[in-house]
Order: C-alpha cells, then structure tokens, then sequence
C-alpha cells in the first residue's frame, strides 16, 4: 500500500497493522474493513486483526509489527508526504518502544519525505518521545485525531509533543468540540464521515474550528463533507465535495518554520 487518495498526502507506509477502539471517533474507522479484505487476500500480516460483531467489522485489539516494511521509504527517490500506519496507532500499547524508534531511524534517514504520524494516544506519545534522543525533526509531523469536545483534552497532550509541526485531524468530526486552545498547533484538518453509517457533521462545528484556527494562526485543510452535505442531504461523499464557504481549504503548516 502506497499511492492513496488522501487529499492531504501523497501515499501510506504502515510498519504496524491492526489496533483498538478507543472513542466514538474509530466507531466506523475505515481502516477495520480494509484489514478484513487484506485478510481475506490473504496478506499475512492482517491475519486475526478483526473480527464480526454483528454486521460490523471490528479490531480483535492487537497491533502487529512488520519488520519487513521498514524499508521501504528508502526505495522512494521522488519526496513525498507519507501518512504513518493509516492501518494502525505507532504508540498503541502493542508497539515497543524499540520498534518506534527504527520508524524513527527511518525517518532520520530519508530527510527527502515529509512524515505525518497521527494518533489517538498522544498520552503514550509524549511519554516516549519526551526520553528519545533526536526525535525532533523537521521532516516528521505529529497530530492526535479529535473527533468531538469529548476527545479534546489530547490536544493539551499533544501541545507537549517536541515536534517541528502538530497537527490535529478533526476527522470524523461527530460533534462540536468548543472553544480549544491550539496554541503551538500548526495544522488542522476538517471532514466529516463517509459510509453507509456516517454519522453527520454541522456546519456550525466547522465554523467554530476555522474561527479559532484564524485567531492561533493555525493552517486549516478541509478535506471533505463525507456523507452529509452542507445542507444536512445524504449523498455519495463525491457528490457533496470539499466546498466550504465557497472555496476549498488546502492550507498546510509552514514548513521551514520550527517550532518547539
């Protein structure tokens, strides 16, 4: 898996497979279905990673490394900004500390691409990276996923992050995540859930968001509407588009700027 239709990367690099539910935010995580269908392709690494409960399929809750796909930035000649295990969490529980600092040793090593790790466990993340030495580079990009007011306190965790850039994914943005500080926050990107479950996102959610990202001077990239349009319509995540106050949102955080 590399090339991908993220609209905010270029492709995706997964070292670590599977994971765990943890909030509302990973209820209907595309991810857990993919990992179904690789299983079913027979692609060992995703064997036993999920499970039915009733129709839905759901994390078993472990995380496997792969060893074997470490390397595999170091055959990318042409610069690229890499999304970091869209399959899994780097700092679940199940991930060593010895196998996230290889990732780093990657990372170090390829200064051509531009990484972006985004997790749900910015708690882990800051207890780890604040003992490494030379974690902070300035091609390597940290976030934690906010879904609603709810998951809001992983921000302040990741405020402590040494990081060259942090970044918040305010996907699937479930709810209003109110008044947050996004002081030493230099990306945030928007978009509501997609599928045939989607819950639905308010423009009013947005609105509060993109307000508070002009007052911190934070970079704001809308990705998508997903499921449910502007005009709370349900349709295909294409046909409501990327369109927000009339224009699209690709803004991206400054990056010869350090900040930390």
């Amino acid at each position: 898996m590399a090339e991908t239709q993220i609209e905010w990367t270029d492709a995706t690099w997964n070292p670590v497979a599977g994971c765990t539910i943890v909030s509302a935010g990973c209820t209907h995580c595309y991810a857990m279905e993919m990992a179904r269908r690789l299983e079913a392709m027979k692609i060992e690494k995703y064997v036993g990673l999920t499970r039915k409960s009733g129709k839905r399929t759901i994390w078993t809750g472990t995380a496997r490394e792969d060893h074997a796909s470490l390397d595999i930035p170091r055959k990318w000649k042409k610069p690229r900004k890499i999304f970091v295990n869209s399959m899994s969490d780097l700092f679940h529980d199940d991930v060593s500390d010895d196998f996230i600092a290889q990732v780093w040793r990657v990372m170090r090593e390829t200064p051509r691409h531009s990484y972006q790790i985004l997790t749900k466990r910015p708690e882990r993340m800051v207890q780890l990276l604040g003992r490494m030495p030379g974690v902070v580079l300035p091609n390597v990009w940290l976030g934690t996923s906010v879904e609603d007011a709810d998951a809001a306190a992983r921000i302040d965790y990741l405020r402590q992050v040494p990081a060259s850039i942090r970044f918040i994914s305010f996907e699937p943005l479930i709810g209003s995540v109110g008044p947050v500080n996004l002081s030493g926050i230099h990306w945030a990107i928007v978009g509501g859930e997609s599928g045939r479950s989607a819950r639905p996102i308010r423009e009013e959610w947005i609105d509060e968001i993109h307000e508070q990202c002009c007052d911190y001077d934070t970079a704001f990239f809308f990705k998508q509407w997903g499921t449910w349009g502007k005009d709370n319509k349900r349709r295909s995540k294409k046909a409501n588009g990327r369109i927000y106050r009339g224009q699209t949102w690709d803004e991206m955080p400054q990056v010869a700027q350090m900040h930390i």
